[in-house]
């Protein structure tokens, strides 16, 4: 139902249920969901699945959530146009000669803007099909049963009573205080992600995913990047022949240099125009200027908590004051409120997510009733994560950092890209394969992939993984001769020696 006028528009997505229903604080749900992104969507879909009377309360501008609107989705298609022209500039190394190269960002954004069009008007047609109520608004716990919601285009605020919820609110950039910066401006990857013309040369201040997918993909289209790093190589929270392997080809390339090991210091405007970043080397202590025209602020993502009202439903915050408190069953301090996604972690990443909306539903079924069997909870073993970096990253299961942490006992084999007759035919041969198995069973545990299209290859190790697989078992599976799977057998032989 649409409500047209000054006030407010919104849509009670096909229950044929009226606004004046919705406002009524008696209303009550099943399940309510805060948040129509993947992780929401997901719990709203098992839901209803279970025959929960379910709502999702979304007051974003534009329904999809970040995976499709502004992260996974739109910078993938941005890479991809960046890795094509990367190629390009290479074709002479082939025997090949392509003249007057030219790129047109504004054409680049086009493509981007059709194909998640495409994207997120399927997921908006999923929201409104009429499955579940949609309510387009903010939402604020006023108790352990009850949010209020403020209409997103105006209108005045209703309750909505609920026995179970999920918040599933995503998250939001984290703001740094460094002196100036502000005043100076900056990009967010937002705004990288819109950009029809773009400056020559750029500063990414950060080294995670999405700093180096940014710098990658700046790079990879001609422009001058420096990336600015405070941990010891980027990637920190893996291992750190990983991230040093990363830095080390980035560096490699002819308009691109990553500082590692530094504390920012300040920003300032130049005299003409562009904008200087002053930080200093961890070793040395020396203060070192990097100017250009535009800084990109990419260090990180921060959980959407705030205007939640938390308090009031006692759902509590980790330590950090940051994610939401959960069990590996999805709950909150508060046992009939879950979360999901990113406002909880521990992973930032959209499968994660999704399988966590699922655990959240399907337990508040159970909890209620509506579904039987033993509650489930999350399993993060397999601890899935890529980077479509230049080269690329992929990791999964156990780290070598992880397993130390843990005081676990492992054995570890590697091989490089530089030494496997594929990746030299393709001319891609930064990097390397790595396998973590446990000491005594040889079990494979863990691996890690820096190198041509490693976010495709991990997935041979994930299965391996999923099944529990040694490292004599994986040997028994044949690998075509000549690709890039077949690199994997050479870490998996050493570690029979």
């Amino acid at each position: 139902m649409r409500k047209r006028g000054s006030t407010f528009v919104w849509r009670v997505g096909g229950s044929g249920q009226a606004v004046s229903d919705i406002m009524d604080t008696s209303s009550e749900y099943d399940f309510l969901v805060i948040g129509g992104g993947s992780a929401g969507y997901a719990a709203a879909r098992t839901a209803v699945e279970h025959g929960l009377r379910t709502a999702v309360i979304d007051g974003a501008d534009e329904l999809g959530g970040l995976c499709i609107l502004r992260g996974c989705m739109p910078s993938k298609t941005l890479i991809e146009s960046a890795n094509r022209f990367r190629s390009m500039r290479r074709a002479p190394e082939f025997g090949l000669r392509a003249g007057q190269l030219e790129v047109r960002p504004e054409e680049i954004i086009a493509r981007k803007r059709l194909l998640i069009g495409d994207f997120a008007g399927y997921r908006q047609g999923q929201l409104e099909d009429g499955r579940f109520t949609l309510i387009r608004g903010h939402a604020a716990f006023t108790g352990l049963h009850e949010v209020e919601v403020t209409p997103r285009e105006g209108g005045s605020p209703f309750r909505a009573g609920f026995r179970s919820a999920c918040i599933a609110s995503g998250s939001v950039v984290m703001r740094i205080p460094v002196e100036g910066l502000e005043e100076t401006g900056y990009w967010i990857s937002d705004d990288v992600l819109e950009a029809e013309s773009l400056p020559d040369s750029f500063v990414v201040l950060g080294g995670g995913a999405i700093a180096v997918e940014l710098a990658c993909y700046l790079e990879g289209l001609g422009k001058t990047v420096t990336v600015i790093q405070r941990s010891d190589h980027v990637l920190s929270s893996g291992d750190p022949d990983v991230g040093e392997t990363l830095g080390k080809a980035m560096n490699a390339r002819e308009n691109c240099t990553v500082h590692t090991g530094t504390s920012l210091v300040r920003v300032e405007a130049t005299e003409s125009g562009r904008k200087r970043v002053w930080f200093t080397n961890r070793d040395s202590g020396e203060a070192i200027p990097v100017e250009a025209d535009e800084i990109v602020q990419a260090l990180g993502r921060v959980p959407r908590t705030g205007g939640l009202n938390l308090d009031a439903a006692g759902v509590r915050l980790v330590e950090n004051g940051r994610h939401i408190t959960c069990d590996r069953a999805m709950r909150t301090s508060c046992g009939h409120i879950f979360a999901a996604g990113d406002v909880c972690g521990p992973y930032e990443i959209v499968h994660v997510a999704i399988e966590q909306g699922e655990v959240a539903a399907g337990n508040a079924a159970r909890q209620l009733g509506a579904a039987k069997g033993a509650i489930r909870e999350m399993d993060y073993r397999l601890n899935l994560f890529g980077v479509f970096s230049d080269p690329e990253v992929g990791t999964v299961g156990l780290s070598e950092k992880a397993a130390a942490a843990e005081g676990r006992p492992v054995v570890v084999a590697s091989y490089p890209f530089d030494d496997h007759g594929k990746s030299m035919v393709m001319g891609e041969t930064e990097g390397f394969v790595k396998l973590v198995a446990d000491e005594e069973s040889r079990e494979l545990v863990g691996g890690a992939v820096v190198g041509p299209h490693a976010v495709e290859l991990i997935h041979e190790i994930v299965v391996a993984l999923h099944f529990r697989a040694t490292a004599e078992e994986f040997l028994r599976i044949p690998h075509y001769h000549p690709t890039l799977s077949e690199i994997w057998t050479y870490p998996a032989e050493e570690l029979l020696i």
